[in-house]
C-alpha cells in the first residue's frame, strides 16, 4: 500500500514561455503548501500557440527549454515529483514533439512521453484541428515508478486526445500502472460533452486512479479550453476537481490499496478473452489473461 497526496495544476498558458513558467511556479508553491508530493501540470504548459510558424520559431530543444529547466528546478527545490503534463519541444525535423516529462524529488528526469494520437478533427461551428501538420506522433507508451518512504506507485502516461483510445490505458494497467494520467488542453466544446465521462470510464475500466490537469479559459491565441482538472478514484468517483476554467489547484489522497480493491471486485483485466468478429478466422487478442476466467 502506498499513500501520497497528488495535485492537479490548472493553467491558462499563453504565448510567452516566461509568463507561463512564472504561473507554473506559483501553482507549484501552492500545491506543495497543501501537502502534495506528486504534482501535474496540463498539456502545453510552456506555450499555447496555434500559429505553426510562430510556434516553431519560438521552440527550443529539450535541454534548452525554459519550462523543462523550470520544472526540474522546482522538483528539486521542493523535493516533489513534478509531472510537466506536456510542453512543445523542437523535434529537429521541422516538426514538434508534444512531450510530457516527469522529474523526481532530486530533479532528475525520470521519464518522457510523446503524445501518440494526433487531434485531427472537424467539430461543429467550424472548429477544426490538424495536430499532425505540426506535431510528430510518439510511438511508445511510458511508465514510471514513484518512490515514497512507504512504498512505490506505478504511473502510466497519456496526453489529452489519447484518452479516447482505451487500449493505451489498458496496456499500461496490465503493465502495472496504478495511476493513469491525461493532462490536457481539451476544447470547451468537446469538454462539455465528454471530459468527465471519458476520464471516469478510463479509471473504471482499469481499476486505476486517473489524474488529469487541464488548461482552462480563453487563451491569447483565441482558443477556449474546458478546465475542470480532475482526480478520479479506481471506482470512478471524482475525488478532486477544479469546478470551472480558472487557474488553480486541486489535491486528493492517492492510496494504491484502493486500486487492488477495485481490481479484486471487478477483475476485467484478467477476465478478457480472445474473440473473432463476424466470419473472420484470425482471433482478436484480448487484453488480459483468458486463463484467469476459466
Amino acid at each position: 500500500m502506498t499513500v501520497f497526496r497528488a495535485a492537479v495544476l490548472q493553467m491558462r498558458s499563453g504565448l510567452e514561455p516566461q509568463a507561463n513558467a512564472e504561473a507554473l511556479e506559483g501553482l507549484v508553491r501552492e500545491a506543495v503548501a497543501g501537502g502534495a508530493s506528486y504534482l501535474q501540470s496540463p498539456e502545453m504548459t510552456g506555450m499555447v500557440h496555434r500559429d505553426r510558424a510562430e510556434l516553431i520559431k519560438r521552440l527550443r530543444s529539450e535541454d534548452d527549454d525554459l519550462l523543462v529547466a523550470t520544472a526540474e528546478r522546482l522538483a528539486r527545490e521542493h523535493s516533489v515529483y513534478l509531472h510537466l503534463g506536456s510542453t512543445a519541444i523542437a523535434a529537429g525535423d521541422g516538426k514538434v514533439a508534444n512531450r510530457a516529462l516527469l522529474f523526481a524529488p532530486d530533479g532528475s528526469r525520470v521519464a518522457t512521453y510523446d503524445k501518440i494520437h494526433m487531434f485531427d478533427v472537424d467539430l461543429d461551428n467550424g472548429e477544426s484541428w490538424r495536430e499532425s501538420r505540426t506535431y510528430r506522433p510518439g510511438t511508445r507508451a511510458a511508465l514510471a515508478d514513484l518512490s515514497f518512504p512507504h512504498g512505490v506507485a506505478r504511473l502510466g502516461f497519456a496526453i489529452c486526445y489519447d484518452m479516447r483510445f482505451p487500449q493505451l490505458f489498458c496496456q499500461e494497467a496490465l503493465a502495472g500502472a496504478e495511476i493513469l494520467t491525461a493532462p490536457a488542453a481539451f476544447t470547451r466544446q468537446t469538454g462539455e460533452a465528454h471530459w468527465h465521462v471519458l476520464l471516469r470510464a478510463r479509471a473504471i475500466e482499469n481499476g486505476a486512479y486517473m489524474v488529469a490537469a487541464a488548461q482552462g479559459g480563453r487563451h491569447d491565441d483565441g482558443r477556449e479550453t474546458f478546465g475542470h482538472s480532475l482526480i478520479v478514484d479506481p471506482w470512478g468517483r471524482v475525488i478532486a476537481e477544479i469546478d470551472g476554467a480558472e487557474p488553480g489547484i486541486a489535491i486528493a489522497t492517492i492510496d494504491t490499496a484502493e486500486v487492488a480493491a477495485a481490481r479484486a471486485k471487478i477483475p476485467n483485466l484478467r477476465n478478457a478473452r480472445d474473440f473473432v468478429v463476424g466470419d473472420a478466422t484470425a482471433p482478436i487478442r484480448g487484453t488480459g489473461s483468458s486463463e484467469a476466467a476459466e
